[in-house]
């Protein structure tokens, strides 16, 4: 069954709580114009209480049931986090400012989103379960960095061109960008192929619906994008369009499909 929010248990009072402090940590780092040490607290703030509403969604807490409860809006939640932790550690040593905002921005998003849609509750049917939904959400996150990447190495090289100044991506260092954006996607090509072959492993019978088409789809376009860069050495808008399509291939497959199945269609499936 779709979960509805409920507010009034203990569990719940927490959920809303910390997703109240988030929402409204990540509104104000949106709404500030500069960034500087207090606008860094908040996001921090934001994203410790982000943290406190992902463990009592997707971890369970007040089923009835042991299990866990997952669902198109905690995989957009918990994404969010994780690019936003890397941007918390990244921006320390490099010129991140400009990303921050976005982050704060999307972060009020999910975060609300999360908390109008809790999931669906999934019984542990295979102890191996839990790990699959975590190397899935880890795959999500390394894309997300590389997508996050790649979208300020473009603004980067664009300041450049333009020769703008007084911005601050004007200084980024392009090489590094472009190294950390394939990286970041190596990694989450490792991982993706780790949860797809876990997941494999431990389903009874392998269906070909839209979540396992458009993974595999996603992970080919990964591949196929990382065989370039080997091969031919792609790089710049060519190797950005297909990080991109990847990434949404991606998005669809899991959330994509989830949201037409719990909010459009009410129907609950397996995770």
């Amino acid at each position: 069954m779709i979960l509805s929010p409920d507010f009034t248990s203990t569990a719940g009072s927490v959920l809303l709580v910390a997703s109240a402090v988030a929402g409204l940590a990540y509104l104000l780092v949106a709404l500030t114009a500069q960034v500087g040490n207090r606008s860094r607290v908040l996001l921090l703030v934001g994203w410790l209480a982000h943290l406190v509403a992902l463990f009592v969604d997707i971890a369970g807490v007040g089923l009835d049931h042991p299990g866990t409860r997952f669902g198109f809006a905690p995989a957009l939640s918990a994404t969010l986090w994780l690019v936003t932790s890397v941007y918390l550690v990244e921006s320390r040593f490099l010129p991140l400012g400009g990303a921050q905002r976005v982050l704060a921005g999307l972060g009020v998003a999910v975060v609300l989103l999360a908390a109008a849609f809790q999931g669906v509750a999934h019984p542990s049917a295979s102890p191996w379960a839990p790990l699959h939904w975590l190397l899935g959400l880890a795959s999500y996150g390394l894309f997300g960095a590389a997508v996050l990447h790649a979208a300020l190495l473009h603004r980067a090289e664009r300041v450049m061109r333009l020769k703008t100044l007084g911005d601050d991506n004007a200084g980024m260092p392009l090489l590094r960008l472009e190294r950390l954006t394939f990286q970041f996607l190596t990694a989450g090509v490792c991982v993706l192929t780790l949860a797809i072959a876990l997941g494999w492993s431990i389903t009874t019978q392998w269906h070909w619906d839209h979540k396992n088409l458009l993974t595999v789809l996603s992970w080919i376009v990964f591949c196929g994008l990382l065989l370039g860069r080997w091969v031919f050495g792609w790089r710049g808008r060519l190797a950005t369009r297909w990080l991109y399509l990847g990434a949404v291939l991606l998005l669809l497959a899991y959330a994509g499909s989830r949201f037409v199945l719990e909010v459009i269609l009410h129907r609950s499936f397996p995770a």
